[in-house]
């Protein structure tokens, strides 16, 4: 089972770090994606906007709520996606993931929703 680490944000924190700042930090996160590409560890990768829509469905209704949501506190910002099935070894590369100055960086398991 691949294992992914999400990028957990605290909400409004990009805007305050400021663009230069900003550009500072995706850089870091990008250069640490090409050390993963050349462990071939990387099976994907990306970051993820800050606006967001929740659709849900019930009884034939569907209903589509668009964020910010208030009560959200944090968002996923991101994710890696890598080619390994041991936790422990997703946990030492989260470890030097450098969102980890700034966010939390969740391992999860991906695989199917019944297991």
């Amino acid at each position: 089972m691949p294992q992914m680490l999400l990028i957990v944000e605290p909400l409004g924190q990009r805007a305050e770090r400021g663009r230069a700042d900003g550009e500072v930090a995706y850089q870091r996160m990008l250069d640490f994606a090409a050390t993963l590409q050349a462990e071939g560890l990387l099976m994907g990768v990306n970051s993820l906007g800050t606006a967001a829509r929740r659709l849900s469905r019930r009884d034939g209704a569907v209903q589509v709520l668009d964020g910010p949501f208030a009560e959200a506190k944090e968002m996923v910002g991101g994710y890696f996606l890598l080619d390994t099935d041991d936790p422990a070894v997703a946990l030492a590369w989260a470890a030097r993931c450098p969102a980890a100055e700034w966010a939390t960086v969740e391992v999860r398991g991906v695989g199917p929703c019944y297991t």
